[in-house]
């Protein structure tokens, strides 16, 4: 049994959280010297990962526009496009345009962010007013 059935972690190693494997992956191309192939990639952020692993989340990146690949003989080499909050901000903005009532998802957005990080949205908006204060 595996652990995706509820079995034990696969060969000894904990299950990566959501989202982690890309965030590696990206962070390993922004720190790349340039243009690198997916075996450096895999290199850089675990050797015990299999190959095809590596490849197949650098595709899915490339779907997701947050990086490019450019052919180098018969192989691809991968450069990013963005970091790992960038692609976080592309998600949510996709979530965004799927919305009708956009209004709606951003206020709820902003209703359930913690004070902390309302101020720090508050800022980047050029605003310091509370949306509960009714200015």
């Amino acid at each position: 049994m595996d652990e995706k059935q509820g079995g034990p972690p696969l060969r000894g190693r904990p299950r990566r959280g959501p989202g982690e494997l890309e965030a590696s992956v990206l962070a390993a191309l922004v720190g790349a010297p340039g243009p690198v192939t997916a075996g450096w990639v895999r290199e850089q952020i675990d050797p015990a990962l299999a190959y095809t692993t590596v490849v197949t989340t650098l595709t899915r990146l490339h779907g997701k526009q947050a990086v490019v690949r450019h052919r180098d003989g018969r192989a691809y080499v991968w450069s990013a496009i963005v970091d790992a909050a960038g692609l976080a901000a592309r998600r949510m903005h996709q979530l965004l345009v799927e919305e009708s009532d956009r209004g709606a998802v951003l206020s709820r957005f902003v209703a359930e962010l913690s004070p902390e990080d309302e101020r720090s949205l508050r800022l980047r908006l050029g605003t310091t007013t509370s949306a509960s204060t009714g200015s």
